[in-house]
């Protein structure tokens, strides 16, 4: 998929990831970039700088009602939205502690936003025989998330609903896409956990994520690596999954008795 004169939509849009998605896609020729993010005016911000084809829109994407009120205003001014960028991602450190608020608060915006979004967009794509949706899902979705349960769960099932929705709507002209990257040099990196100080080692820009997935949509891949080494990873998984696990857990007891050394 090529970005000249495009109709894009960008959730989460106005930092990190998403922001680099949003000037890239603008510097690609995108016709119109639409910022949508829960911080109104970041969105706002965002929008003027990229110039006349930017416009900014308040979204929480764990609630349905917003999901549409951006498509419909973006129907309105554009006509169209040819890709809709579900990048709006959170997380939550902690496994048996997470509370059961926290994981249907994780459940809304990493995986139930994806839904909204297609229950909106897609019936006019298929009606026009195409469109685009790129989810940003990590590299948690393909392998896990030691420091969060409820994050490496709701990736997995972020992955599952795009794998699902290439499936069913693949041949109807509907095109899928996942950014699955292991550390960016964003907000979501704690430097003082010691599980985020092991991916800060390999940690890449927002922008170098941007540049693999201009590149990866240009070949319409479905699965983004902007770190290459994701993909050994997975297919050592996929190899030997009780090897796997085992080689998981021994980081998780030596990040386990870093963590207690801090503490001391």
């Amino acid at each position: 998929m090529l970005l000249q004169d495009k109709v894009v939509v960008v959730t989460g849009g106005a930092n990190g990831i998403g922001r680099a998605l949003c000037r890239r896609f603008a510097d690609e020729g995108a016709a119109a970039v639409v910022v949508t993010d829960i911080d109104e005016a970041a969105a706002l911000k965002l929008a003027d700088e990229i110039g006349g084809i930017g416009i900014g829109i308040g979204c929480d994407v764990g609630s349905e009602a917003d999901v549409q009120k951006v498509v419909t205003r973006t129907v309105e001014e554009f006509g169209r939205i040819d890709l809709f960028c579900s990048n709006a991602g959170i997380t939550v450190n902690g496994g048996l502690e997470t509370t059961d608020a926290e994981w249907e608060r994780m459940w809304q915006v990493n995986v139930l936003s994806r839904v909204y979004a297609a229950r909106a967009v897609l019936p006019a794509m298929l009606a026009r025989g195409s469109g685009y949706f790129l989810q940003t899902v990590s590299a948690a979705g393909l392998l896990t998330e030691i420091g969060s349960a409820s994050y490496s769960v709701t990736k997995h099932a972020d992955l599952a609903y795009a794998e699902w929705l290439s499936s069913i709507y693949g041949r109807e002209g509907i095109g899928i896409s996942c950014i699955c990257p292991l550390g960016v040099e964003t907000d979501m990196l704690d430097p003082n956990d010691p599980i985020h100080q092991f991916l800060q080692v390999a940690a890449i820009t927002p922008e170098q994520v941007a540049d693999s997935v201009v590149e990866g949509l240009n070949d319409e891949q479905f699965l983004i690596l902007p770190h290459p080494e994701v993909a050994e990873f997975f297919q050592m998984k996929a190899d030997d999954h009780d090897r796997w696990l085992r080689g998981m857990q021994r980081l998780n007891q030596k990040l386990t008795k870093k963590r207690s050394r801090r503490a001391a």
